[in-house]
């Protein structure tokens, strides 16, 4: 029977979290939740110059804005590199006195002269092997990596890769300080962690070999290995800051909602078929790592702004208002007193918008009276004939019994019959009085939703601002 699946996400909190970080971290956790498995969330933090806490807590926020919970890790302790050096020194201690790892006193300085040498000789710098039969008792702790034949990397999305062991030298796996490297950290971590399948970018491949000779020179089975190609920019170089934003928090600021985000990044090298608009429910259903491109994807941001745009129209009115809300405070409006409210609201809107930055910008009105009109179209509504038609428009419409969207056609239409006018031309006036601008969602619709007082209320506005224009 085959021992439940294991997966991990193991960042190094060095800041924001990349769009290719969370992609992958979206990766093991469809596969995770597809095989009913455990997702595990570990902190590379060994670099403790750029790792902290805030560092930390950006990307545990990153996690959480697009829903990907994990079954262990932090705030548990023990999954945090730098809680687990006591894990670090016993393994170094069992390959070093099982013969597989030996010390090392070479100066460092010889060693990057030997390096540059081999870089002008354009060599790969490989380790000459000084220290292996010396016996010393201290220094780097190296893996005595063997001379002949070669360690093939089963990886599940780009098959079989192989690399020669003279590719390879004898790696440091404990520097002359004490500390452990990155690869011998990730070996011990994910083997101590029980990990069954390491899913992670391909720029990890190269260090494959080295850790999968680790793994047995330590007597444990080596995980199943799935590398995912880097996500690129239009040029087809890797995606950077110069391509625009490359993080999931700068992608949330812009108001791009987290389900579509999740989407887009489960869809960036892997496809079912042409569906395009996946639940989550069906993410997790359809999910399959051996399905992921090898080849790079371009990160396309016209295509998640369409995405945006189509779950904002379908999403549900009160997972749109929560997210809606803290974008109305950051533009420094409140929302209505009554959250009952809000949901109409935002439902004249949704159809436009692509982001909720651009949903609350083009609903400004419901929740502030414009200070200004645009001046073209004030030029030609608020007149002295303006003035007058705002007038009677008002008297109508305060006579109403009931302030709802058909009532107030229907008054509109009535009165525009009256003065010889087309409907548009009342509606028009009055959308320009209580919108500032002459694009706004259906304006009977507007003006039942702003209510009775409001409505009359900046009537009375740009009819005074009109009468004065005479």
């Amino acid at each position: 029977m085959a021992a439940p699946v294991r997966v991990r996400f193991a960042p190094s909190p060095t800041g924001h979290l990349h769009v290719g970080g969370a992609r992958t971290a979206l990766f093991n956790w469809l596969y995770a939740r597809h095989h009913g498995g455990a997702f595990i969330l570990r902190i590379e933090d060994t670099d403790r110059s750029r790792s902290t806490e805030e560092n930390i807590g950006l990307i545990v926020e990153a996690l959480e804005w697009l829903g990907l919970d994990w079954d262990e890790g932090p705030p548990a302790p023990g999954y945090r590199q730098t809680e687990r050096l006591p894990s670090y020194r016993e393994h170094a201690e069992r390959l070093r006195a099982a013969g597989r790892a030996y010390y090392c006193d070479c100066a460092p300085a010889d060693l990057e002269r030997a390096r540059r040498a081999a870089q002008a000789r354009k060599e790969t710098f490989r380790y000459a092997g000084r220290c292996r039969d010396r016996g010393l008792r201290a220094g780097a702790l190296r893996l005595r990596i063997p001379d002949a034949g070669a360690t093939v990397v089963n990886d599940l999305i780009h098959g079989p890769v192989t690399f020669e062991h003279g590719q390879l030298d004898d790696w440091i796996l404990v520097r002359s300080d004490g500390t452990p490297t990155y690869n011998f950290c990730v070996v011990v971590d994910d083997v101590t962690m029980r990990i069954t399948h390491v899913i992670r970018g391909d720029d990890h491949l190269s260090n494959t070999p080295k850790q999968i000779l680790c793994y047995e020179a330590l007597g444990y089975p080596v995980p199943e290995m799935a590398h995912v190609s880097m996500i690129l920019g239009p040029d087809r170089s890797r995606l950077s800051k110069r391509h625009g934003a490359t993080s999931v928090q700068a992608f949330r600021d812009a108001g791009i909602v987290p389900e579509a985000m999740v989407n887009y990044l489960a869809r960036l090298g892997w496809s079912h078929g042409d569906q395009e608009i996946f639940s989550r429910q069906e993410l997790v259903e359809l999910f399959d790592v051996k399905a992921v491109a090898s080849s790079g994807a371009v990160f396309d941001h016209t295509k998640l702004a369409w995405l945006s745009h189509e779950y904002l129209k379908a999403m549900d009115g009160a997972r749109l208002a929560a997210l809606a809300t803290p974008f109305i405070r950051a533009a420094g409006l409140a929302p209505p007193a009554d959250p009952a409210r809000l949901s109409p609201i935002l439902d004249t809107l949704r159809e436009r918008a692509r982001t909720l930055v651009e949903l609350v910008a083009a609903g400004r009105f419901y929740f502030e009276a414009p200070s200004a009109y645009e001046p073209v179209a004030a030029q030609t509504f608020l007149t002295p004939e303006g003035a007058r038609r705002l007038g009677l428009l008002r008297e109508r419409l305060a006579a109403l019994t009931e302030f709802t969207a058909g009532a107030l056609e229907g008054a509109t239409r009535g009165l525009a019959a009256e003065l010889g006018l087309k409907l548009v031309d009342l509606a028009q006036l009055s959308r320009l009085a209580v919108t500032g601008g002459t694009a706004s969602p259906p304006i009977f619709a507007v003006l039942a939703l702003l209510g009775r007082a409001e409505t009359l209320a900046r009537l009375d506005r740009a009819r005074a601002v009109a009468g004065g224009a005479a």
